[in-house]
């Protein structure tokens, strides 16, 4: 099944199965004004967590713990050193001033970490009545009992990542996906992009990153995520404000003039250096399609400063290995495909399709930094179809391009992947899995690039 066909049958799958209401302005409004503190249905309290927790935006000092609720609540996060929490420290949602009460998504955010440090975490929350500024009380607290662990990165963290992409809420794929996943046991997981599909509310969203259907709802408890947005990850009313659910970079890993680059990531992971890039939508701003929403291109010129300085940071310049990620292809070796840049409209007669198979902007604002740093990989995705492409006259870097989600069979290359990097014996050895199949479908070893 090819890429658009795959898309607009899960569309009508969902629009059969589903009627949502887009979440415009004014019901963020009523929501927000909404006195209703007991979250009751049909006379019955919900639980007020129900998800497990979501490490988030995994990092050397840092770490983001998100979780699901069902009402107002006022959540938080222990943790420590010590597996019995003893030395236990509560650090509540949101930052200075106030906490960040929600009736939809908790986040916590844990920095002043040690790098490469292993701690024992729990998640809880006190439930809110809220009539208005005066007028406050909690009505309960719910504290999970189990105690969950995570580890943080830096130079001395073990060396192993794995990718997974374009899951579209497709759980038949996700699900053997995710128990791959965890069965490799990786450093860290990075989400190449497209996990959505076009989603108009916090539910629809929720459904995807914290309550999804499939077997380990713990998925992301103990093993971090980095998240590498695709285009349809910000297509949708709820999906332009992703942050909501999905928090951004911490503002101190960048400088003031990278503030708004909230999903770029530079992390150090043993012997890896991985680097994350976001190659926004797939058509072209000035594409009428789209009613001028969106804004890509200056969003990949700013990228180009970001990527320029964070490819000097000791720890990422250092790295035996150096590994880049990106949703959409840098490169594509068939010259009919689109290459992202057909002004105004994404159409011509040259080139096939009216939207971007591959970014050539992009590859011209990054690929030379990346080229002139040695990185070695590029792992990307959108296209749905398992590729490896070699290095070439133009750009030294060997591009691996993820599978997607179909699991039929019928086509070559069309399966879902996950793609796992392990530092062995000193070499960088890269394994791409078919979830389809359950055998391995490739492997790349990679040598030093300092030796």
């Amino acid at each position: 099944m090819k890429r658009r066909e795959f898309l607009r049958n899960a569309a009508l799958v969902a629009a059969t199965s589903s009627i949502s209401t887009p979440l415009l302005a004014k019901d963020l409004e009523e929501k927000a004004s909404s006195h209703s503190p007991s979250g009751e249905n049909d006379g019955e309290r919900l639980p007020l967590i129900d998800s497990e927790p979501v490490l988030q935006n995994y990092a050397a000092t840092s770490m983001g713990i998100a979780f699901s609720v069902t009402d107002w609540a006022n959540g938080y996060v222990i943790y420590g050193e010590k597996p019995d929490l003893s030395d236990g420290k509560k650090v509540w949602c949101g930052g200075f001033r106030m906490t960040a009460m929600d009736n939809e998504v908790i986040q916590v955010r844990l920095t002043g970490l040690n790098p490469y440090t292993l701690y024992y975490y729990k998640i809880g929350a006190d439930r809110i009545e809220y009539k208005d500024g005066y007028h406050i009380r909690i009505t309960g607290n719910e504290e999970k009992p189990q105690i969950y662990t995570f580890r943080t990165a830096g130079e001395w963290a073990k060396g192993h990542f794995c990718v997974i992409n374009d899951t579209h809420a497709s759980w038949k794929a996700i699900n053997p996906t995710i128990n791959k996943v965890m069965e490799l046991q990786p450093s860290c997981v990075v989400w190449n992009g497209d996990a959505c599909n076009t989603e108009e509310t916090i539910e629809a969203q929720k459904r995807i990153f914290f309550k999804p259907e499939i077997d380990r709802k713990d998925f992301a408890a103990t093993i971090p995520y980095l998240f590498c947005p695709g285009n349809h990850d910000v297509r949708g009313l709820a999906n332009r404000h992703l942050e909501r659910i999905w928090m951004y970079r911490q503002p101190e890993e960048r400088q003031p003039r990278d503030w708004d680059l909230g999903r770029n990531f530079a992390v150090r992971m043993g012997d890896i250096a991985l680097v994350g890039l976001d190659t926004a939508e797939d058509k072209m701003d000035t594409n009428p399609k789209f009613c001028n929403l969106f804004v890509s291109e200056p969003y990949r010129v700013a990228q180009r400063e970001w990527l320029r300085d964070a490819l000097k940071q000791p720890e990422i310049a250092n790295a035996p290995y150096l590994v880049a990620l990106c949703h959409i292809p840098l490169y594509d070796p068939r010259p009919e495909v689109n290459p992202g840049d057909l002004f105004p409209a994404d159409v011509d007669d040259k080139h096939e399709g009216d939207f971007a198979e591959w970014q050539r902007t992009c590859s011209k604002l990054w690929g030379p930094l990346l080229d002139e740093a040695g990185c070695q990989l590029l792992i990307t995705a959108h296209q749905h179809v398992y590729r490896l492409d070699l290095p070439n006259e133009e750009h030294r870097w060997m591009q691996i391009v993820g599978g997607g989600p179909n699991m039929t069979g019928k086509n070559e290359g069309h399966f879902p992947t996950v793609i796992d990097g392990e530092v062995k014996d000193g070499k960088l050895v890269v394994t791409i899995h078919n979830i389809y199949t359950g055998r391995v479908c490739g492997t790349v070893t990679f040598s030093n690039r300092r030796g």
